[in-house]
C-alpha cells in the first residue's frame, strides 16, 4: 500500500480543493434595461446606478454602435411588463 512521503498540511489540501468551494457571482437585474449586473456597480449597458445616469454610455460609442444601442433600449422599454399603476391609468 502506498504511503505519502511528506505530510500535507490542511492549507495545502484546502488550496487544492478550492475549485470546489468557489461560489458563482451574485447578479441582480438593472432597473433601467433589465440586464444582469453585479450589485452596487454601475450598469455597463445603460450607465445607470440607483435610477440616476452616472455614465453617458452613448457618448463614448461610434455613430453606428450608438444607433444599435438606441434601438435595443427602445425595444426593452416597449417590452417592460405593465405594473398595477400602469394598468389602472386606462
Amino acid at each position: 500500500m502506498a504511503v505519502p512521503k511528506r505530510h500535507k498540511t490542511s492549507s495545502t489540501r484546502d488550496m487544492r480543493r478550492m475549485h470546489l468551494f468557489i461560489a458563482s457571482p451574485r447578479l441582480t437585474l438593472c432597473k433601467k434595461c433589465n440586464k444582469p449586473i453585479k450589485p452596487h456597480i454601475v450598469c455597463k449597458n445603460c450607465g445607470y446606478y440607483k435610477g440616476k445616469e452616472e455614465i453617458d454610455v452613448l457618448g463614448k460609442l461610434t455613430k453606428k454602435e450608438r444607433k444599435l444601442r438606441e434601438r435595443d433600449i427602445q425595444k426593452t422599454e416597449k417590452e417592460k411588463p405593465l405594473s398595477a399603476q400602469d394598468l389602472s391609468k386606462k
